[in-house]
């Protein structure tokens, strides 16, 4: 007979302590604390509603990624395809409208039905293959690279767009993707609303859905999953998808900010996205992990980035800083998760 002492732990009341050494961004939150205290003393204008506001800004432009790549590793999967998709979709756009005379909306609605596609072919490629994610998306990564540049240089004869900021529709999309909001004197941008809804979405979907399930089991393992019911193939190539549309989201931002877009830019960014994820408590072995902790790692990104420059160091030793946080967050995260398993 089952007892007391055996009873399932999920059934027992555990302490606040005991529930908060348990959340995977627990260790991204001290970090992110020690962090904005320090750069509140080496920075003298650091706490400034102006220097905030940027630091939410560049916190965002990460963030936004940074919540499906966090739920794609909590499935355990990765994609190194996402900086260049973002330049893929803002590419479409720009290029689509300009040459058809289209409204820019047109244009806009063209890329999300293509920057999903490209979704849905990792995550097919994925499921079909069995191929590690890693190597479809570096597949997927260097293909975008090619097309972005080479479509770019034979349809406008430069590596750059053609400016359409004079097209019909695009004052209207920039207000949804790229205009500013003043919330108590303070001017914010509203990727900032696009970032905090986003976290607010996944985190509803990873704690309070089916879905939430789903990708916790896929990320603990595909096989014992799908033993139980968890329609392993759909779950994935439905992460994919969600990594798509955001890029479509950051696609549409960077373009109606600056009118045009540059064909190569995007490489590298993958990194940041995952780094974001990592140190908000994602495992490299999926099956762990949240929204908000990927969140809290793309705020402690916009510190350093722009703690840096307030601070007045040479902007040579970001990448450093990035490294060091990136060990120094893996190590802490990997302690609290023993220090959970341990007091369960």
């Amino acid at each position: 007979m089952t007892t007391a002492a055996t009873a399932d732990e999920r059934l027992l009341n555990r302490s606040y302590l005991r529930r908060m050494l348990g959340r995977p961004e627990l260790g991204a939150v001290v970090g992110a604390a020690a962090v904005f205290v320090f750069f509140s003393f080496v920075a003298d204008s650091f706490l400034q509603a102006s220097s905030l506001s940027t630091v939410l800004y560049a916190s965002s432009t990460i963030g936004i990624m940074a919540v499906p790549v966090a739920l794609l590793m909590i499935g355990g999967e990765f994609d190194l395809s996402t900086g260049v998709m973002v330049t893929t979709s803002a590419l479409i756009s720009s290029m689509f409208s300009y040459q058809m005379t289209a409204n820019v909306w047109v244009g806009v609605g063209v890329s999300l039905l293509a920057t999903l596609a490209v979704g849905f072919f990792n995550g097919f490629m994925l499921t079909r293959t069995k191929l590690p994610s890693f190597i479809i998306t570096l597949g997927t990564f260097l293909m975008l690279t090619g097309l972005n540049l080479g479509f770019t240089k034979l349809i406008s004869g430069t590596v750059s767009t053609k400016t359409i900021g004079d097209m019909e529709g695009f004052q209207s999309a920039r207000a949804l993707f790229a205009s500013h909001l003043t919330i108590g004197g303070v001017d914010l941008q509203v990727t900032i609303l696009w970032w905090l809804g986003l976290v607010a979405l996944a985190t509803w979907i990873l704690l309070r859905t089916r879905v939430g399930n789903w990708i916790f089991a896929v990320g603990g393992g595909a096989d014992a999953a799908r033993a139980v019911g968890v329609p392993v193939n759909k779950t994935r190539i439905g992460l994919y998808m969600a990594v798509a549309f955001c890029a479509w989201i950051s696609g549409q931002h960077l373009l109606m900010s600056y009118d045009v877009v540059q064909s190569g830019e995007g490489v590298g960014n993958e990194f940041l996205y995952i780094i974001a994820a990592v140190i908000g408590g994602c495992l490299m072995t999926g099956g762990y992990g949240s929204a908000i902790g990927s969140a809290v790692g793309a705020f402690i990104f916009g510190m350093t980035s722009k703690g840096i420059v307030y601070a007045q160091w040479n902007p040579d030793w970001f990448k450093f800083f990035l490294g060091a946080m990136l060990l120094l967050a893996t190590l802490l995260n990997a302690w609290v998760r023993k220090r959970a398993e341990a007091t369960k």
